[in-house]
């Protein structure tokens, strides 16, 4: 009884099959709308990648036309694209007409004195003027004529100092020290050790030994001291 009366009581009070039967088609009709809205929004997303490899492909035949542009015809010459069996120039030759040539990227040749200028003794970094310019340089490339490169000249200017004996030295240390240094610089620095005595005295228990080329019989002749050019009066043409 309970079962045939909840039953009956549903039907007619809650559940509703006209209305439950009205929202379905509701339901129905706005998945069709959404399922439009999405066709819409996936052609339009392939549209837009279209026209994406599109602008690439085309920026990409410009980069090639410009990187080419030595292949363009001349007046004398016609060039690849530019077959005279055509009736019309190709494509690409006329995008050659349009476009301009890439321009050549200069190598900065590196200084073989720049990687020294962080190596200075007295400096942990490199000096100001180098890295702060209030103005902008006026050229990058070494002027005409005959100038040092920069770097070699900084190199030259704040190379490590070489300080005298006398300045290395301690005031404290014994003096022998530096005189033995001395000598040794001394002994070291002349050409040859025979020392050189300006007196007439010392040389002159030396014997002369005479040089090989006039000692001998066929010695070298006495041009210039005994005799000079020799004269044939018999060959002359004239007597003048």
């Amino acid at each position: 009884i309970q079962k045939m009366w909840r039953g009956y009581y549903v039907r007619t009070y809650i559940h509703n099959y006209y209305a439950l039967k009205k929202y379905l088609q509701a339901v129905s009709v706005n998945n069709a709308f959404v399922r439009s809205e999405l066709q819409v929004y996936l052609k339009m997303k392939e549209n837009e990648e279209k026209m994406k490899d599109l602008e690439k492909k085309e920026k990409e035949k410009k980069y090639q036309a410009r990187k080419m542009h030595y292949l363009l015809s001349t007046e004398q010459i016609p060039g690849i694209y530019n077959s005279p069996f055509r009736k019309s120039p190709d494509p690409m030759e006329l995008l050659l007409r349009k476009s301009k040539p890439l321009s050549h990227r200069r190598q900065q040749m590196k200084s073989p004195f720049a990687y020294e200028l962080y190596d200075w003794p007295t400096c942990k970094r490199p000096p100001a003027f180098i890295t702060e310019l209030s103005l902008p340089p006026i050229g990058r490339w070494k002027p005409q004529g005959p100038f040092r490169d920069t770097a070699e000249v900084l190199w030259q200017r704040y190379k490590p100092l070489e300080p005298t004996l006398r300045v290395a030295e301690s005031i404290n240390s014994p003096p022998e020290k530096a005189r033995v240094e001395i000598k040794r610089q001394e002994w070291r620095n002349p050409i040859h050790d025979n020392e050189f005595l300006p007196f007439s005295s010392y040389h002159k228990n030396e014997k002369y030994e005479p040089l090989l080329w006039r000692s001998g019989k066929y010695g070298h002749e006495a041009y210039g001291t005994k005799h000079f050019r020799e004269v044939y009066p018999e060959k002359w043409i004239t007597d003048k």
